[in-house]
């Protein structure tokens, strides 16, 4: 399997994952603050500024060339809510030279070209470009209403809304849309500012990459983080779900959309993980699920029905697309089936099904190195190492009763009904 490296970087969170398997090598610089409505807006627009351009590379198009000189190299910035946390992500992907003959030091071009954008980005008079700061506002609230007219992800932003109401949890990582409309160049500048001091950040580089030559190119880095006076903080404690919610709202609709969010205090860096993702994994995960067979296939309830476990919050939230008059009928059986779990009703090849779709996910995901980068930023983030040998054999080692004890301990918070308002009754 493949071991995580750190490097010495002068302050800058370095980790290599060396590896012959790919013909490219992949750069994820990750930086992270706790989630709050008063900077998310402002973070998600300068994620947009610091890809359209850099001191040296003054334009999207110029930055386009300049990649296309790379042999085509791959550049992306966005933004991410992982727990309570606010993450931008700044990802790369460069052939490997090696493969290429009289190739120029494409890492260590691509090394410098991220140390641009964090730490050199156009900046006309001192501060961003006013028309840069407009079109990329633009852009950024047409992905926020975009939320809007896909009524699934709508529906599963007013649900966590609801839920997590006086939680960080509940901003969205794009922000809103009100909030990106009265962003200045000097609100953007002022956000990355701080991000530089407090933040914290971490490169992740998957490839054939040796640890002395990652070391000579990050030097060109000069982030300089101190502990102090970082803006990281342990995960939040797992909220304990109080009188259970029921929330309707309406909207011009054909499909009703009932999302239902439910609590666990089963984290990343519980003993009892491995149980409760095959227990979301029996519940809604999968196509075999009890979620996916019994509202959907056999009762015909649901046009789509499945469960998501966000692992470093610990919530469930379930997903389901019916017709509005369905709404009571369909939402007993989707609280049936999380008490079927608890009392065990479930086969043993299920459990046993469920188990080698969950390593096959696995997998699979370590497969790609984004992925692969996920999986350790993931342990970074809940500060609990889980070697993927051991992840993979925990799986396989959950028990029957392991399963229905985390289902014990899910307990629902919030049902969120979306419907038409002709479909009151």
């Amino acid at each position: 399997m493949l071991d995580e490296q750190k490097v010495d970087s002068h302050g800058l969170d370095v980790r290599i994952i060396p590896t012959e398997k790919y013909k490219t090598t992949t750069l994820v610089l990750q930086m992270k603050t706790t989630l709050q409505r008063k900077t998310t807006a402002a973070r998600a627009l300068l994620a947009n500024v610091l890809q359209s351009a850099t001191d040296t590379h003054r334009s999207r198009k110029a930055i386009r060339r300049y990649l296309d000189e790379l042999y085509g190299a791959s550049f992306h910035a966005d933004v991410q809510r992982k727990g309570e946390y606010h993450v931008i992500s700044v990802k790369m992907e460069i052939a490997n030279e090696n493969f290429i003959k009289n190739a120029p030091p494409l890492f260590q071009e691509s090394v410098s070209f991220l140390q641009q954008v964090l730490e050199k980005p156009y900046l006309p008079e001192g501060s961003f470009d006013k028309q840069v700061i407009n079109e990329e506002k633009r852009t950024l609230i047409q992905r926020i209403e975009s939320i809007y007219d896909d009524k699934m992800r709508y529906a599963n932003k007013r649900l966590i809304e609801h839920m997590c109401s006086e939680e960080p949890f509940s901003v969205h990582p794009y922000g809103e849309a009100e909030d990106v409309e009265h962003l200045t160049a000097q609100d953007v500048m002022d956000e990355y500012r701080r991000m530089l001091v407090a933040d914290d950040m971490c490169l992740y580089i998957v490839g054939d990459v040796a640890a002395d030559d990652v070391q000579k190119a990050v030097s060109v880095f000069s982030v300089s983080k101190n502990p102090e006076d970082s803006s990281y903080t342990p995960e939040n404690k797992t909220v304990e779900p109080a009188e259970e919610k029921e929330i309707q709202e309406t909207d011009d609709i054909q499909q009703g959309k009932l999302h239902l969010g439910y609590r666990t205090p089963v984290t990343f860096a519980d003993e009892q993980f491995s149980a409760m993702q095959v227990m979301n994994g029996m519940f809604g995960g999968f196509p075999n699920s009890k979620l996916f067979i019994n509202v959907r296939e056999k009762e015909s309830m649901a046009y789509y029905a499945a469960s998501r476990y966000e692992s470093q919050k610990g919530i469930v939230l379930v997903m389901a697309g019916i017709e509005p008059a369905d709404y009571e009928k369909a939402s007993a059986i989707i609280k049936q089936q999380m008490e079927d779990i608890r009392q065990g009703t479930f086969t043993d090849d299920d459990l046993e099904q469920t188990k080698t779709m969950l390593k096959n996910q696995l997998l699979e995901t370590m497969d790609h190195p984004r992925g692969l980068i996920e999986l350790y930023y993931q342990q970074r983030m809940a500060q609990h190492q889980r070697p993927f040998e051991d992840w993979l054999k925990q799986i396989g080692d959950v028990t029957r009763e392991d399963v229905t004890a985390c289902a014990s301990r899910t307990v629902l918070d919030t049902t969120y009904f979306l419907r038409n308002e002709e479909d009151h009754t």
